[in-house]
């Protein structure tokens, strides 16, 4: 059997420099870099192996020591034509290993030509189906259910992105230093949606004296809370600063600010559409979600020319394939949806109940006669078509174009980091976040649109009345109201 006594004698022998320094270490550590000329490898399971370089030259000794006591020599690089019957084993470096993948056929990735795919492709199905299910139930619900899951998915993104960089060690070091992470974040999150839901909540409670009075004094503060919060964990954080752990509570501190801004900022663009009218977060999400599926659908059957380097599996064939059917499936989406009044009235308050509003001229059917030539090749003369179609459009573009940049980017990050995926929650896809990449570079394109293309510039009546019901107390309300109504009679009198 192995014996440390043995291996310490065998390879003492052997006239290696720092052999004894070797052996002091096999014992406390599986792989351990002494220096630049000394390297050592440990496997416990059957064999011990026992990597020496020998300083300045390119001589790799290995020493492997099985089970049965039995030792085998070999030497590597520019000795191994002296030793031709020796056991020589090598062990590749990073760059080697990249040298060589470099030479392999960019092809080898495609699914096309993944001999498991069928397999992958019934998980992810599976799942999908689930998450469709899923999805179209909460959507059926409502907008304060739609928005508590965004919420949730909120949650579960930004715990896969605090564990990305967590380091156990240092976090024993540091205790609750992980809950200074969540500070800053539900301090943003109350911040965002304080600001998104301020004057829907007020609208809710306007019945209830007492409530109303507390929660416009609420908002009315809601920035100096927000920011005295912030405040607080500022100098949490800087009261909590560790000697010799400067480097990693700053890279924490700095890496929680990045998820902030780039995940939780986008994301809740999301709150924003859902209310404005559930169509315009209902129709950007389900059309990341054609295009994620007829990609993979059309890269699976058909994908043979890679697309992008980050991304192997992903091909021109799928990328176009894709762009298409987004593209048409934006235009009849937009037609069905634009049916309903549950997807298309705006919610201003934070019920439940069933909406029923005027539609808008977005909403409104228009009737175009066909041209000849069309008319002559179709078995009808005209064709019914809502306004928010060529809207669609836009988004049916953008989704199929730019939004999997969304995605481009999170593989990127994902090989700087050198992992598969953010997490493994969904199976067949990874973690939320590798679902929400391209869904949160959408929903900021979907209000930013829905703000410049589609709201009316002038104001009316009902934003007004929020706006003074919010900003003014009621004395003052009471004031304006008095004043509006001198105005009115000395209008009338005056005609």
């Amino acid at each position: 059997m192995i014996n440390l006594p043995k291996i310490k004698k065998i390879i003492k022998d052997s006239g290696k420099k720092g052999i004894l320094f070797v052996f002091y270490f096999i014992a406390s550590s599986p792989f351990l870099v002494l220096s630049s000329s000394l390297s050592l490898s440990l496997a416990l399971a059957r064999t011990v192996v026992v990597v020496v370089t020998e300083p300045h030259q390119q001589v790799v000794s290995v020493f492997c020591f099985e089970n049965s006591g039995k030792m085998h020599k070999g030497i590597a690089a520019s000795d191994a034509s002296s030793a031709p019957n020796t056991r020589v084993r090598h062990r590749k470096r990073n760059s080697d290993v990249g040298a060589a993948g470099a030479g392999k056929p960019n092809g080898s990735h495609l699914l096309v030509n993944d001999s498991s795919k069928y397999k992958s492709f019934l998980v992810r199905a599976y799942s999908t189906l689930w998450m469709i299910g899923g999805f179209a139930l909460i959507v059926y619900l409502g907008h304060l259910y739609i928005t508590a899951m965004v919420v949730v998915i909120q949650i579960f993104m930004a715990r896969e992105l605090f564990n990305l960089l967590r380091k156990t060690h240092e976090d024993k070091q540091l205790p609750g230093f992980r809950l200074l992470n969540w500070h800053f974040f539900f301090t943003a999150m109350l911040f965002v949606y304080g600001r998104i839901l301020s004057q829907r909540l007020v609208n809710t409670v306007t019945p209830d004296k007492v409530l109303y009075r507390l929660v416009t004094s609420l908002i009315k503060y809601h920035m100096a809370i927000c920011y005295s919060l912030y405040l607080s964990g500022f100098v949490w954080f800087i009261l909590t600063l560790k000697k010799k752990m400067y480097k990693y509570q700053f890279s924490q501190y700095a890496w929680t600010h990045m998820i902030l801004i780039v995940v939780f900022t986008q994301s809740s663009f999301t709150v924003a559409n859902i209310f404005e009218g559930i169509i315009w977060f209902l129709l950007p999400a389900s059309l990341i979600v054609i295009n994620d599926i007829f990609a993979y659908i059309c890269g699976f059957f058909f994908g043979r020319t890679p697309l992008i380097k980050l991304s192997p599996k992903k091909t021109w064939e799928g990328f176009i394939g894709a762009s298409i059917t987004t593209v048409i499936s934006a235009f009849l989406l937009a037609n069905i949806m634009g049916r309903f009044l549950w997807l298309t009235c705006p919610r201003e308050d934070l019920s439940t109940g069933w909406l029923h509003c005027d539609p808008g001229p977005l909403f409104k059917q228009e009737t175009h006669t066909l041209p000849g030539w069309i008319s002559d090749l179709l078995p009808w003369k005209e064709i019914t078509i809502l306004p928010v179609q060529w809207h669609a459009l836009s988004f049916g573009l953008f989704a199929s174009i730019i939004a999997p940049f969304g995605g481009f980017f999170a593989s990127g990050f994902k090989r700087a980091f050198k992992i598969k995926d953010f997490g493994d929650s969904i199976p067949g896809h990874g973690g939320i976040t590798d679902r929400m990449d391209c869904q949160m570079v959408m929903a900021v394109f979907a209000y930013i649109y829905h703000q410049s293309f589609v709201v009316p510039e002038v104001l009316s009546v009902d934003k007004l009345l929020d706006q003074i019901i919010t900003s003014l107390p009621l004395e003052e309300q009471q004031a304006l109201f008095m004043k509006l109504g001198q105005m009115l009679q000395e209008k009338v009198i005056g005609s």
